[in-house]
């Protein structure tokens, strides 16, 4: 079993985050959001990844190949941003057995197992949702895909594709997108999976669906936070609160190594990256990235970068990677 992330995305609507790092290096609930990814492929013994790679690309390659060992790992760089549907043709040369497809800001949790069971060409990974106008969507007779749209211009409870998908038939995914581009089937300029996994089913594939049980968005700054709270607390050991030292740590929260906290309470729904130095703060719901320092604050409904100064007021802030806000 192999997997393909496309992960060359600009991330415009996480700025100023992603002016200084890719938008999959944007850590959420303690790690950046694609080791998330990369953690729930290894529970299935998945070692030979593809990823695309566009937007400060050697930065994710720098940053895997450091944290993983034993992953074949297959870097390839996407020079335009034409679209997933693209992305993924370009995985072609390394992929020789069925794949798992999954976009580079999509963390999921969900049993994939049921996924490589089904029969056919591929099962793609589907949530329920009230107005389908940004997602792909997928129309059934039984348990086979028929149609397959992307963004439809209507409001109805729809099964969205949430970037979650398996393909045993690569060979002819591959040679749909191919089609795809040569037919030039284009949605704002950019060609979509969702029209590949349409050319597909013309072409007589068996494809069905299955449930993702949890999908977390991280696309805009709103959504990496509620992306932060709610792995969080799937993901927490204590409920009670804890007196240490000088400070109150209240649970769902995450904190890096090698951190110095003094005076001051963290949490709930707290992540905080490694070498972080707080004084005298509260910090809750929100994300602190590495080597940041900061003091005299409190901070709800935050991001902020790595090797951030803050001081003084109290604030809710985005702040990317090296800023400095402190009293004049």
């Amino acid at each position: 079993m192999q997997a393909i992330i496309p992960a060359a995305g600009l991330g415009k609507r996480l700025r100023p985050l992603t002016n200084t790092k890719p938008k999959v290096l944007v850590s959420v609930a303690g790690k950046p959001m694609i080791c998330h990814i990369i953690d729930a492929l290894l529970q299935y013994n998945i070692k030979d990844i593809v990823i695309i790679i566009g937007y400060l690309g050697e930065k994710v390659k720098e940053y895997l190949t450091k944290h993983y060992r034993g992953i074949n790992f297959h870097f390839v760089i996407q020079e335009e941003m034409k679209g997933s549907a693209h992305a993924v043709g370009l995985a072609r040369p390394y992929i020789r057995e069925p794949c798992v497809i999954v976009y580079g800001d999509t963390i999921f949790s969900t049993d994939l197992k049921k996924a490589f069971s089904v029969k056919g060409d591929g099962a793609l990974g589907i949530k329920i949702v009230n107005d389908p106008r940004r997602f792909g969507i997928v129309e059934k007779e039984g348990e086979k895909i028929v149609k397959l749209v992307e963004k439809p211009n209507y409001i109805k409870r729809s099964e969205a594709l949430v970037g979650v998908n398996f393909i045993r038939n690569y060979n002819l995914l591959f040679n749909c997108i191919d089609e795809l581009i040569e037919k030039g089937i284009k949605i704002k300029g950019e060609y979509y999976l969702t029209d590949a996994f349409q050319l597909m089913v013309e072409h007589g594939a068996y494809l069905t669906t299955f449930n993702v049980k949890y999908w977390f968005d991280c696309g805009t700054f709103d959504a990496l936070i509620d992306t932060n709270r709610a792995l969080l607390k799937l993901k927490q050991r204590y409920k009670k609160p804890i007196i240490r030292n000088s400070n109150i740590i209240i649970p769902p929260v995450v904190i890096g190594k090698n951190c110095k906290i003094k005076n001051s309470i963290i949490g709930p729904y707290a992540s905080v990256g490694d070498n972080v130095k707080i004084n005298n703060a509260i910090i809750r719901d929100s994300i602190v990235g590495d080597n940041s320092e900061i003091s005299n604050q409190i901070i709800e409904k935050s991001v902020v970068g790595d090797n951030v100064i803050l001081e003084g007021k109290n604030k809710s802030l985005f702040l990317g990677d090296f800023s400095k806000a402190v009293p004049q």
